[in-house]
Parts: C-alpha cells; sequence; structure tokens
C-alpha cells in the first residue's frame, strides 16, 4: 500500500509540474480532473440509490471550465446564466420520468455536484489567468497541500484527541493544529510569488488552513453519507480524485478573491 501510494504521489506531482511548465496541460489537466472528479461524485451518490443524471451532469460540468479558458461570457453574469439554464434543462428532463418521487433531490445532487466539484474547482484556471497566475497557483498548493501534509503527519504521530469522530474519525485536533501551522508556513515560502506583508501573508496562510480542512472534512461527510472509504480507485493507495482535490475546492475561490481584490 505504501509503494502505491508513493508511486501516486510521484505521478500526481509529475503531471501538476509539466502542468505548471505548459499551459495547455494546465488547462488539460483540470478538465480531466474535474470531469473524473464528477464521475466520482455521481457514482458514489447512485450507490445511495440517487437517480443521477451521471452524463448530463459531467457534460455541463466540464463547460464550465472550457468557458473559463476560452473566456467565453455571454453576459457579463454568464455563470448564474448558466446555472439557471442547467437547472431548466434538468426539470425539463424530469417530464419523461414514469414517477414523480425522488424529483427534488434528483435535480439537486445533480446540481449541486456541477458546482461543488466543477464550477469551485474552475477557480484554479481563473487564478492561473491573474497577472503572475503561475506563481500564485504554487503558492495556492504549498498553502492548502502543505495543510494537508502537516495534518496527516502530525496527527498520525502525535494526535490523540479526535476532531470530529462521527465525520472523520482518524482525523485529530491535533493534526488540524498542525495543518494550519503547515498552512502558514507555507504562506510565508509563497511570498516569493505572493510579495505581501506579514499580515496579510498570515491571514492568508490561516484562511487557506481552515478551508482546506473544512473541504477535506466536507468530502469527508459526503462519502460517510454514501458509506464508502474513497471516492474512487484511480489513484492506487490514495483512492481516487476527489479525494486529491477536496481541500482545494474551498481554498481556491477565496484565494481568488483574496488576491485579484489585491492586485487590483
Amino acid at each position: 500500500m505504501l509503494l502505491k501510494r508513493v508511486v501516486s504521489t510521484a505521478a500526481l506531482i509529475g503531471i501538476i509540474i509539466a502542468s505548471i511548465i505548459v499551459q495547455w496541460l494546465f488547462n488539460l489537466m483540470i478538465l480531466a480532473f474535474i470531469a473524473i472528479g464528477l464521475y466520482e461524485f455521481f457514482t458514489m451518490l447512485e450507490k445511495k440509490g440517487i437517480s443521477i443524471y451521471k452524463y448530463f451532469g459531467i457534460g455541463m460540468g466540464c463547460i464550465i471550465p472550457l468557458s473559463v479558458m476560452f473566456r467565453f461570457e455571454l453576459t457579463k453574469r454568464w455563470e448564474f446564466l448558466f446555472i439557471v439554464l442547467t437547472l431548466l434543462i434538468l426539470i425539463v428532463m424530469q417530464f419523461k420520468r414514469r414517477k414523480n418521487s425522488g424529483v427534488i433531490v434528483d435535480i439537486s445532487t445533480t446540481l449541486f455536484g456541477i458546482l461543488y466539484v466543477a464550477w469551485l474547482f474552475s477557480f484554479l484556471i481563473k487564478i492561473r489567468y491573474l497577472p503572475g497566475g503561475t506563481g500564485l497557483f504554487v503558492a495556492l498548493l504549498l498553502m492548502t497541500k502543505l495543510g494537508d501534509i502537516g495534518a496527516y503527519l502530525v496527527g498520525s504521530i502525535m494526535g490523540k484527541t479526535p476532531l470530529m469522530p462521527r465525520i472523520s474519525p482518524k482525523k485529530t485536533v491535533e493534526g488540524a493544529i498542525a495543518g494550519l501551522a503547515f498552512s502558514i508556513i507555507g504562506a510565508f515560502i509563497s511570498n516569493a510569488f505572493l510579495n505581501f506583508d506579514t499580515s496579510h501573508l498570515i491571514l492568508l496562510g490561516l484562511s487557506m488552513g481552515v478551508l482546506g480542512q473544512l473541504g477535506d472534512l466536507s468530502e469527508s461527510l459526503i462519502k460517510r453519507d454514501c458509506e464508502v472509504k474513497d471516492s474512487g480507485k484511480i489513484l492506487p493507495g490514495m483512492g481516487g480524485i476527489l479525494d486529491e482535490i477536496d481541500s482545494l475546492l474551498f481554498t481556491a475561490p477565496v484565494f481568488y478573491f483574496y488576491v485579484s481584490t489585491l492586485i487590483k
């Protein structure tokens, strides 16, 4: 299991490094992660007996990052228009159902998956398109993933106090505190790309640490509800794509708005 985890980690790092260097590879990586993440999310919900519109959801979800990549804006509030259109299409699709039961759940969960995975993760593309976007993307990864690593290492070695055993039995208070500290350290390491003052670095690192852990706990809550251990098996020893990007789903949007405000 350890060997599989090391190989999967090395492969992911290789893909990320290549995507940092090559713009089109970065876009392809984000698109692939969104498509696979949506597939994993919808598959988990299918195990609960929910009639998810899986491939419709994946297709609509992929339109979001593609629209960002090609800078397509039908209106200034294109994303909200897209959400409304998606909802309308989902409602129309219900007219073919033989039974009325489960309509609200099916529509809600399909739309939630698109927003949760596709919309939130597409903020990574928006970050990359900002001035100095490559460095900003690296900074976000450092703060978010160092927080994940710190929480895992310290929690595994020194963790004794359960954080939220109902949601994630292995997470501990000690690990959570360490994760916050590592995220702040990541912010200071990232200052080569950010050039922020100390107060901004501490606030940003702390925010990314808290949001990253909330993202992780949120996905754990979903997996608990679906009664699965991992979101998928595409990464041997690590689980699914959704297991690896869950913390970024919450940190990316906040980081984008925080940094874009300062840049202006």
